[in-house]
């Protein structure tokens, strides 16, 4: 027979688990909706153009956010596992961590993003050869929200 000391304290802890586990539970990373170049245009729907193409304008698919998520989603999993047992699990705190660490990987895939190339008008354009960047406006606008 097992004897079970403490049970007001174990009760306790879990209803502060559960508390503290609820304080968050949405993650979204990406573009921030409503959000304008200076010229006006939509950075959402760039960044939407820029992943998906626009074929009507030549535009081929720069899927830089599918490839992210790709190569990184597989980590994402035990990540939040550690940061949730690390923060004494704290949803919000931990998802907030994991926000900024996947707003750095969606920036990366933005850099390194090379295929498919830029037409050469674009690049005699531009002065360079980097898809996806040209004033670093999408780049810098990655954001993440908890809710």
């Amino acid at each position: 027979m097992a004897k079970v000391n403490g049970g007001d304290q174990v009760k306790q802890k879990l209803d502060d688990l559960t508390r503290s586990i609820k304080n968050a539970t949405t993650l979204k990373v990406g573009f921030p909706e409503g959000a304008t170049y200076p010229d006006g245009a939509s950075l959402p729907m760039v960044a939407a153009i820029n992943e998906f193409g626009a074929p009507s304008r030549g535009q081929p698919p720069r899927p830089f956010f599918r490839r992210m998520i790709k190569q990184h989603q597989g980590e994402w999993p035990a990540a939040i596992a550690n940061l949730l047992k690390s923060n004494d699990y704290d949803a919000k705190k931990t998802l907030d961590q994991t926000g900024e660490a996947i707003v750095g990987q969606l920036r990366q895939s933005i850099v390194d993003f090379t295929d498919p190339p830029l037409a050469p008008s674009t690049i005699a354009r531009k002065g360079f050869d980097k898809p996806l960047i040209d004033t670093s406006f999408m780049l810098k606008s990655v954001t993440k929200e908890v809710e």
